[in-house]
């Protein structure tokens, strides 16, 4: 009995303990190899407990602690220095990232956050050397944000958006401070899903002061990607918070689709233009192995030779009126009775024989 109570127990811990372990692993980890570097250097970040096959964004953040995260959002980072890494298969990647001064005093942090997906992030402490050093912020927990009127879409597509061009609108809104400490420059982050698929999140910051009790018309602007199309929607999301949701119905780009049909018409009638035109050039002038008959030569006229005696030119007589027909018996001065056919009486006409006997 006891060595089976033994045997249940060991098989007990051997099944808790790994999903112990899996269980702490799902929070990301992120490591440096130094914890201090001057501007111009590097250093290796590598990370752990991450979604598998996952792209993150690797930034130099001012203004920031492991504790509060990125005060001021991304614009305490120096964007224009990060880098992408993809993780593998096992959720951990290794990237050296090079060193660069945020635009913010620091204390300075390394952020990494997922791009695409289900937000993730984490942080670790950097030490910039050389950089401005100033204390973060106070905290202040007890102002909070309301959306106090319905969301709105404004602007247009323009002729470009209808042939590809990122489609833009401005997200317009009214918010309230409900809490009892003035907000200072609110981060506010913007989501644009399509369809089922995850919100692709971007940070818009509003620049000003809402009192308690007071309220902003705030705009935001919302930009989807080159060619996009179909059913959005846009999400407002503040602290955590998801604040308002506002459909997006994107038209189709017709004009790209209409740049091709041209295409698939016009590039063809060219080639066949060009094939044509060269089958041509190059193709035998006798086909089927026949000639064309040669041409004759012009016949050569010769003048005809004139005659010694000189002739008057034979002068055209005018043509005779045609008269009516009449027949052989009333004929006008033809003897009554004569059948006979007409005979030549001139007088050069050779002589006729008569049957008359010697007078």
């Amino acid at each position: 009995m006891g060595v089976g109570v033994v045997a249940l127990l060991a098989l007990l811990v051997g099944l808790v303990g790994p999903a112990g372990r899996g269980w702490a692993a799902e929070r990301p980890v992120v490591r440096l190899s130094a914890v201090q570097a001057g501007a111009g250097g590097s250093v290796t970040v590598s990370g752990t407990g991450w979604r598998p096959r996952t792209l993150l964004m690797m930034l130099v953040c001012g203004r920031a602690t492991p504790a509060r995260g990125v005060v001021g959002g991304t614009n305490s980072c120096a964007n224009g220095d990060g880098r992408a890494v993809t993780t593998g298969a096992d959720g951990s990647f290794s990237r050296r990232l090079p060193v660069a001064e945020p635009p913010v005093p620091c204390p300075c942090v390394v952020h990494v956050a997922t791009v695409t997906g289900t937000g993730a992030e984490a942080d670790a402490v950097l030490q910039v050397a050389g950089h401005p050093v100033a204390p973060l912020p106070a905290e202040r927990s007890a102002g909070r944000l309301a959306v106090l009127s319905d969301t709105r879409l404004t602007g247009s597509s323009g002729l470009l958006t209808w042939f590809g061009a990122p489609p833009g609108r401005t997200l317009v809104f009214t918010v309230g401070n409900t809490g009892t400490s003035p907000v200072e420059n609110p981060v506010f982050q913007v989501g644009t899903a399509h369809g089922v698929f995850a919100p692709e999140w971007d940070e818009r910051q509003w620049h000003g002061t809402l009192a308690p009790g007071k309220k902003a018309r705030i705009e935001l602007p919302v930009v989807l990607p080159a060619g996009a199309h179909g059913d959005y929607t846009v999400t407002l999301r503040h602290g955590g918070r998801v604040l308002a949701e506002q459909p997006w119905g994107v038209g189709r780009p017709w004009g790209v689709t209409l740049f091709w049909i041209l295409l698939c018409l016009v590039v063809p009638a060219a080639l066949f233009r060009i094939g044509m035109a060269v089958v041509d050039r190059i193709r035998p002038r006798h086909h089927g192995g026949t000639r064309r008959a040669p041409r004759p030569a012009p016949r050569l006229r010769l003048p005809l030779p004139r005659s010694r005696t000189a002739r008057p030119p034979a002068v055209r007589s005018a043509p005779t009126p045609t008269l009516p027909w009449f027949t052989p018996d009333s004929a006008p001065g033809d003897p009554a009775g004569r059948s006979s056919a007409p005979h030549d009486d001139s007088p050069t006409s050779p002589a006729t024989p008569t049957t008359k006997g010697p007078t």
